[in-house]
């Protein structure tokens, strides 16, 4: 049966920013979500695992401590929103249907976590570290690292053992993954992964402890409206604090006045703009709208401050290579204690 068109979908841009997001009327059913969801839960039941999530529209990514569910961001919903969380955020988490997948499969790994409460073990603990852990506001990543597996982007295992955890089963649990060959030269990955195959083996058939649905902040309760739910993207487009970035430019650019080629931060940034965005974007797996905004407010804080080269372009584009990375991987995605993306 075919969908009718939501009344918002034809208004424009302004007067939609103006609507709750609780008055969008937003369903899983009969989207393109539902028929990932119907695969997940596939994938599952071939594993011989009776673990069923339960699925609601929330405002982002997460599956809460102690439910066996997972929260599906609303913009995932509706063509309309989808453009306009790209358009205002810089990149759709799910976007397609690989990249949906993926964080299904992530999500998956927190739900079977917490339905048979699989963190009280001692070899989960020893495999992962505790998850009393306190999520930090942002984590900076070894890229290097053979002690996790690479799934999310952003080397997101590193984060948090909880996370860790999720990334591991979401590798183990994918069809045709290979992990076995595939982190064969990866010893410390390797371990977490057979430790959670036989932890499932372990589990197969057994019916989950924890069987609550309980729905944590729901899409249908929430007041804001649109434009507020947007509003905060602007803040994130700031980019890194001013205090930390301005120490940074400072060790990498002369002062205003030690140098006659006065402006010359400036434009060596935004000569390296195009390169960099693409490189660091490439070496971090992250977006490139990301490294586009931290250059933009390095910049920004250039100009205000008068920096002018220090030493040859050539030396200076070397160390500003390393200098974005950094402060891209810092600004990457937020760990939060409800296990959000």
């Amino acid at each position: 049966m075919k969908r009718r068109r939501p009344d918002w979908a034809r208004l424009s841009e302004e007067r939609l920013l103006a609507r709750r997001i609780a008055g969008l009327g937003l369903s899983i059913r009969g989207t393109h979500v539902e028929r990932a969801v119907k695969r997940l839960r596939s994938e599952l039941e071939s594993r011989g695992l009776r673990l069923r999530p339960h699925f609601w529209v929330a405002l982002e990514w997460f599956s809460p401590d102690g439910v066996p569910g997972i929260a599906v961001p609303f913009y995932l919903l509706h063509p309309r929103l989808r453009a306009l969380q790209q358009r205002t955020a810089g990149e759709v988490e799910g976007g397609n249907a690989r990249e949906l997948m993926r964080i299904l499969r992530h999500e998956a790994g927190h739900a079977i976590d917490n339905a048979y409460r699989l963190r009280r073990r001692a070899g989960w603990r020893v495999t992962f570290g505790p998850a009393s852990r306190r999520y930090a506001g942002s984590y900076l990543p070894r890229p290097g690292s053979r002690r996790y597996v690479q799934h999310l982007g952003g080397w997101y295992a590193q984060s948090h053992p909880a996370e860790d955890f999720a990334e591991t089963f979401a590798v183990w649990l994918a069809p045709g993954s290979g992990w076995r060959r595939h982190y064969a030269d990866w010893p410390p990955a390797l371990r977490k992964l057979l430790y959670v195959d036989g932890l499932m083996r372990e589990l197969r058939g057994r019916a989950p402890a924890v069987r609550s649905r309980h729905v944590v902040e729901p899409a249908r309760e929430s007041k804001l409206t649109l434009r507020r739910y947007y509003g905060r993207f602007a803040a994130r487009r700031r980019g890194p604090s001013a205090p930390r970035i301005d120490a940074a430019l400072r060790r990498l650019f002369a002062p205003a006045g030690n140098s006659r080629r006065r402006g010359d931060a400036v434009r060596l940034l935004r000569e390296e703009l195009p390169r960099l965005r693409s490189r660091v974007a490439r070496q971090l797996d992250v977006s490139e709208y990301l490294v586009g905004e931290v250059v933009n407010r390095m910049i920004v804080r250039s100009r205000v401050l008068g920096l002018q080269l220090r030493g040859s372009r050539r030396d200076a584009r070397a160390r500003l290579a390393g200098l974005v990375a950094t402060e891209v991987a810092r600004s990457m995605r937020q760990c939060g204690p409800r296990q959000s993306l």
